[in-house]
Formats: C-alpha cells, structure tokens, sequence
C-alpha cells in the first residue's frame, strides 16, 4: 500500500493519496481544487487514479472531487448521511457511490469502511483503512476529515454561523459528542490522518503535528476529556475562530457541485489606461509585498500579497462581482490557483505589474511607523489605534486603549468608522495591518501601519493589556 499525504498550508488542508501497489488503482482522500499534484504523484509510483472520497461538504475550500471525476472519469465516494438538505446534488451527473454508516469499498485490495462521524456537519463521514493486501485482517487508520484533528476537534457551529440555519450549533455539539463516544471505542494502534492542521478554522488549537493515532488523542485531546454532555457542549462552543464569511459560499458550490476548471474563461491583460477607473466600481488587488505597495500604488486600490490571497481574499472580495489584478504575468497562474481554491471564479482581468509603475500612476502611499514613535499619538488619543487580529488573540494580550476590528469584518464595517479620525493599525507583526491601511486608505481614511506590530510593541516593554476590555467587532 502507498500513502501519501499532501498539504496545503494556505488553506491548513490535508488529503491523502491512497494506491494499492499490487493492482495499481488509487484514490484522494478530500482532495482540494486544483488536482495535478494528485496526477503528478499517481503518475510518478505507477498508479491510476480511479475514485476520490470526501468525508463532508467542505466549507473552507473547493473540493477537487468533481474535478477528478470530469478530467479522469474517477469514481466518487460521497456521504449519503444527515438530512435531504445537506445531500450532493451533483451526484447524480457523475458516477458517485454514496454510503451510508458501515458500507465499505475497495481500492484494489485496500478497504475504506465508512463511520458516520455527524457534528461537524450532518454528513460527515470518516473512513477506517485495512490494507487486506498487505495482509492485514484488523484496521490501520482512520481519514478523519474535519472530526477528530491533531489536538482538537471540528467545530459544530459553521452551520449556524456560516450557513445560516438557527439552533444547529447545540445540536451539532451533541452530535458531536455522541461521535465522540464512537472514537473512542476504536483500537488506539489506529493512526488518526485528519483533513486540517493548524492555523484552520475550522475548529480551535488544532496541532501542527500531520497525524496521530486514536490511543495518545484519547489521553491528550483537550476535546476527549469531557464525560459529561454539557459540559462538552460548553467547551466545543466557546472561543471558537472567527467564522469567514465565504464558508457560506463553499458550502453551496461543493453542494451543488463546482465549475469545472476548464469552463472558467481565460483571464486577459487590460490596459492600465483604465484602471483608476476599473477601481472606482470593482475591487482591484495588487498582490506585489506590503513594503512595496505602502511606498508607492494606484489609489483606490487595495493589497494583498501573493502569499496571502488564498487567506484573506475570501473575507474582502464579492463573490457576485468580477475582481481585477495588479500581477506580473508570471506569477498570475499561481494567483488564480489560489483564488479557485476558495472559489474566486470571477476574475475580470489583470493589469501587468511592470506596466502599471511605468504608468506613472501609483502616487499614493501609506506610512509606517514603529512602536515607540507611535507610543505618544496613542496613549495621548491623537490616533485610534484599530487591532486587526483576531478575537482570540486579542484577548491573549493587547495595546491599552485598542478598539478590535478583525480584518476579515473591517470592509463591512468601516463605515462605522469616522473619517475626521486619524488611525493607526496594528496586527501581531504588521502583514495583516498592511492590508487593513489598505483597505482604509481607499475608504478615505487616514492611516498608519504599525511597524512590526504587536510583537515589536512587546519587545519594547510597553505597556499591555492582558485581559479582554471589551466586545470584538
């Protein structure tokens, strides 16, 4: 048997190759959207892939699984568990078998059993391995999904917070608990190969360790020590991360089904004579570094570095309306890769980086400034100092006197924000506070970016604050 696992550090996603070497058949195990590296694996250990399994409807990322059934003809192994409002509706368009608790299937002479794992979502599943063709009579492990991860557990609210649908946070979590109960029961040899790591949020300190087994999850997951119902149900559901707002959207496209990637029309240059006006009506993002974009842009347009799209996009952009790139042409494919995974299909342009500072065009800038020389400005009130992380991290420890303003909320709610007001934004090191200057640069706000952030203000010493003072917004 051949495992191999694949990790997106972007999204914090995990899948799985899994071949059988003896018949050289071989599957994906939550794959994400863009499948060529599953191709380009199989293809290099000399095997075909035949079929992909998913343990849910994903909400953090769009799932490659019509993907590999349309380029490959794959077989699909999907959930046929929970309510007739959380089925696939593209099952039906491919050849999918769906499973309910307890049907197995093969991949040569691999078995994948199916555990119907609900609380994360109605739905999910997870699948325990037996490798018959290496002889074995007993399990292996278990492709976990978004259940058990390394340290935590999938968080139960996304339906509500996400999705919309009232009471099903409560209800989740004592899903969730009765799931519980079913790991616990497994063998604890069996290694534990989730769908996340850390830095997901889909669930609360998950570990950055890539797998586990059922036995040291059972001593040491802070989620598996609860007895009792309640209390379980008041830990799952407390400090859990912000929810983005695209979780939504990622729920309705892997449900109904995803584009194909070959029906998205190209993305064409455009020419930078209309760009100030393209961004007076769409988003326009450059993705050149923070440092570069702060000295020198196009007004009315906003940053998010390369590395960083595949991360924030998904909470700034709308999903309704074409978005426009400042790109080299080199590195747009890697850009738009990023952006299909969190379902970023409309893509109106991109307008050449190298063109666009010959244009004469990028006369507008943002200023920097460290912690100790914004330390008088903030104390004395001269500035409103906006920490941008999140809630959580906020509440570790924070800047006297900081209003919370969670990038991923601050576009949808600076309006509430006053324009006569001069703001100073600040994160844990300064990359996320770069896109908020951004973002209230071209609100028409007045603003400065704390150089190095939270982390340069307390290696400096200054004061902080390390209890919560107030509700996040």
């Amino acid at each position: 048997m051949l495992l191999k696992y694949f990790y997106d550090s972007a999204l914090a996603h995990a899948s799985y190759l899994v071949g059988c070497q003896k018949s050289g058949d071989a599957i994906v195990i939550d794959p994400g959207r863009n499948v060529q590296p599953y191709l380009d694996a199989a293809q290099a250990a000399g095997l075909q892939i035949v079929g992909a399994a998913e343990t849910h409807i994903h909400a953090d990322f769009v799932s490659g699984a019509r993907e590999l059934a349309d380029r490959i003809g794959a077989k699909l192994y999907l959930s046929d568990e929970g309510p007739d409002d959380w089925k696939y509706g593209y099952a039906a368009d491919v050849n999918a078998q769906l499973l309910k608790d307890g049907d197995a299937f093969y991949v040569g002479n691999v078995k994948l059993e199916t555990l119907h794992t609900p609380g994360h979502t109605p739905e999910h599943i997870s699948f325990v391995l037996t490798d018959e063709g290496g002889g074995a009579s007993e399990p292996m492990g278990i492709f976990t999904g978004d259940f058990v991860f390394v340290g935590s557990i999938g968080r139960p609210d996304l339906l509500e917070t996400a999705a919309g649908v009232v009471g099903s946070a409560k209800l989740g979590a004592r899903q969730l608990f009765q799931s519980v109960a079913k790991f616990r029961e497994l063998p604890d040899h069996l290694q534990v190969w989730p769908a996340h790591g850390a830095g997901s949020a889909c669930g609360k300190g998950l570990g950055a360790i890539p797998s586990s087994t059922v036995g040291y999850e059972k001593r040491f997951n802070p989620a598996l020590q609860y007895a009792d119902e309640q209390a379980f149900v008041d830990y799952i559901l407390a400090d859990q991360p912000e929810t983005p707002f695209y979780f939504a959207v990622m729920k309705r496209v892997n449900k109904a089904g995803p584009a194909l990637l070959g029906s998205l029309p190209s993305v064409a240059p455009v020419d930078p004579i209309v760009l100030r006006s393209v961004a007076e009506i769409n988003l326009v993002i450059d993705v050149t570094p923070s440092a570069d974009f702060a000295a020198a842009h196009v007004p009315g347009t906003i940053n998010i570095p390369a590395k960083m799209l595949t991360q924030w996009a998904g909470f700034l952009v709308d999903y309704d309306q074409p978005i426009y790139l400042i790109v080299e042409d080199q590195a747009l494919p890697d850009c738009l890769t990023s952006l299909r995974s969190i379902g970023v299909d409309q893509v109106g342009g991109f307008f050449n980086a190298s063109a666009v500072r010959q244009s004469g065009m990028r006369v507008q800038s943002y200023a920097s400034a460290t912690p100790h020389q914004l330390r008088a400005q903030i104390e004395q009130q001269a500035a409103t100092l906006l920490d941008v992380r999140s809630a959580e991290e906020f509440g570790r420890g924070h800047i006297p006197g900081a209003q919370h303003r969670f990038l991923g909320k601050l576009l949808r709610t600076i309006g509430e924000l006053d324009k006569s007001q001069s703001y100073v934004v600040q994160c844990q090191s300064g990359a996320r506070s770069a896109i908020a200057a951004s973002l209230l640069q071209r609100g028409g706000f007045d603003v400065t970016n704390m150089s190095g952030g939270f982390q340069a203000w307390s290696a400096e010493d200054l004061p902080i604050m390390h209890q919560w003072s107030g509700a996040g917004i």
